[in-house]
């Protein structure tokens, strides 16, 4: 593996192990800006870290109703790289307390190096 998929997926592995953790200012460190979103049919960008942190608060709401405990990366696959994107190809648990899988999706990631910082900065999620 080269050095820029491996950085894509330490970063990848940062977000998930952030987002287990609902800290916003870890998660919102992941990400490159403008960071995009495609979910659901709706594209939704975001071109600030603190504008990341505010909707990632509130997003928390949302988890708790749907009984959200944590999310686990059961694959993560390179399918493109260059020096500074890589994109990757992720399969996402989100699981009860008890560990039960209660959501499975899949989600394209693009993380890219800007200014010497690997971040996330496209997100496309396949959610059910």
């Amino acid at each position: 593996m080269t050095r820029a998929a491996d950085a894509a997926k330490v970063c990848a592995a940062a977000f998930i192990d952030a987002f287990n953790a609902q800290d916003h200012e870890a998660l919102a460190e992941t990400l490159n800006y403008p960071h995009i979103r495609l979910a659901n049919g709706r594209f939704a960008t975001v071109e600030h870290r603190q504008s990341f942190i505010d909707r990632s608060r509130a997003g928390k709401v949302f988890l708790e109703k749907e009984g959200w405990h944590h999310t686990t990366m059961t694959s993560n696959e390179v399918i493109h790289e260059g020096p500074d994107k890589v994109h990757l190809a992720i399969r996402n648990d989100r699981c009860h307390k008890d560990g039960s899988v209660y959501n499975t999706f899949d989600t394209l990631w693009i993380v890219t190096c800007i200014e010497g910082h690997w971040g996330i900065q496209f997100r496309s999620s396949y959610l059910r």
